[in-house]
């Protein structure tokens, strides 16, 4: 299929939203969280086709599916965006130069912006809400396993749309097949910019393909370091969240860093997390302690391949470090640079692992599931940038924004 028209139509519908005011756009964002859960029922049977295609021990099946309690976490999610301030049309800077001209810094949008992502639903309505609201125009390019969820969505968005007399393409979704995407990577003149979201498998072919900017939201494999000073029962809880809490997202612990000095706390610390079946992929030393006190059917041998791994599922590994040094030492050689976080009450280990780390988001004393734009108080987040230009961490409102200069002059010559 020859995308060409459909990028043509979508760009030529992005202009307009220039001239939409902030209470139109509000109203559209609520209205369409109004549908959603108006229509969850719609939904939730779309999403069933799509459900019935996948393993269900596939680690993306979690990712894939919607519930009412999900559709309504959306709708929240699209109505805390329409709460928030607009990021266009914002003065970032201004100046006088000595020659009378008035030059002014303005955020503007960036035009289109095209999204790849794997089995995710969610991602449509957050990446409709956050381009809306940012004045952007968006292509989709969803995978296949969630075609039937992505469709109803889309559907059910453009209906809103057209309600509110919107041009129904500044939202696109673009056919499910390899050959839709190879032209979204390579669709130069209309695509400002591409996000992609998914497995490191599809950012890394995005990178490679892709002729338009990228903005990579990279793959999470997030430590939780135990120190020498770390707070057990603090510890215990965070590292159970971390890992529990939902597994198949990007910002769940993958890898438990236990200072030596504290190995005999272990058991304890990992304890929670045997009533979730955590499979644990222990270092000798940790083996060694966990042996006899953890589920036998839950606990096996680390290798090299279980570190720097982002399970995605009920598996975790455990290293044992001999030092602080060795802690940052092994971050930096396995980290994502998604989260990191330490556990200690030394406040020295503290600022020196803030300084030291290099991730988009650094924690301390709390759990890396807090990587998220909503738990940042960003409304939503249209991924989590592990780069560093341009963005970086959860990406929203004002990461979906450009600049340009207007400069006011009363008829200045240049000399």
């Amino acid at each position: 299929m020859d995308c060409t028209p459909i990028f043509e139509q979508v760009l030529k519908a992005s202009r307009t939203l220039n001239l939409l005011d902030v209470e139109t756009i509000n109203k559209v964002l609520n209205e369409v969280a109004d549908a959603a859960v108006a229509q969850t029922e719609v939904i939730l049977i779309e999403n069933a086709k799509d459900l019935a295609r996948m393993d269900q021990n596939d680690p993306k099946y979690d990712r894939l599916q919607l519930t009412a309690e999900r559709m309504e976490g959306i709708a929240s999610d699209m109505r805390n965006v329409a709460s928030l301030p607009s990021p266009v049309r914002r003065i970032l800077s201004e100046s006088e130069r000595p020659n009378g001209l008035k030059i002014s810094k303005v955020s503007v949008p960036f035009g289109v912006i095209g999204i790849i992502y794997e089995a995710r639903p969610n991602v449509t309505f957050d990446v409709f809400s956050l381009c809306l609201k940012s004045g952007n125009a968006c292509v989709l390019k969803g995978g296949s396993d969630a075609i039937d969820s992505n469709t109803a969505s889309v559907q059910l968005i453009r209906e809103v749309l057209k309600k509110n007399n919107i041009n129904e393409n500044v939202l696109t979704l673009l056919p499910a097949g390899r050959e839709e995407t190879a032209q979204l990577l390579n669709a130069r003149g209309y695509v400002d910019l591409i996000i992609p979201r998914g497995s490191q498998n599809l950012i890394n072919f995005v990178r490679e393909n892709a002729t338009i900017p990228v903005i990579e939201n990279g793959a999470g494999i997030c430590h939780t370091y135990f120190d020498e000073f770390g707070d057990k029962e603090k510890g215990r809880a965070i590292i159970n969240n971390a890992k529990t809490r939902r597994v198949s997202v990007c910002n769940a612990l993958d890898c438990l860093l236990i200072d030596e000095k504290r190995i005999s706390d272990l058991p304890y610390l990992v304890e929670l997390m045997a009533a979730s079946d955590v499979v644990l992929f222990a270092d000798e030393k940790a083996y060694s302690v966990l042996e006899g006190n953890y589920p036998a059917s839950l606990l096996e041998k680390a290798t090299e391949e279980s570190f720097g791994t982002e399970y995605l599922s009920y598996k975790a590994a455990i290293k044992t470090v001999e030092s602080f040094d060795a802690a940052l030492d092994h971050i930096a050689a396995f980290s994502s640079k998604h989260s990191e976080a330490i556990v200690s009450e030394n406040e020295k280990n503290i600022e020196m692992f803030r300084k030291m780390v290099d991730a988009s988001s650094v924690y301390t004393n709390t759990s890396t599931a807090y990587t998220d734009g909503a738990q940042f108080g960003l409304g939503a987040e249209i991924g989590i940038s592990t780069q560093k230009l341009h963005a970086r961490g959860p990406m929203a409102l004002e990461e979906l924004t450009s600049y340009k200069y207007l400069i006011d002059g009363q008829g200045q010559i240049r000399p």
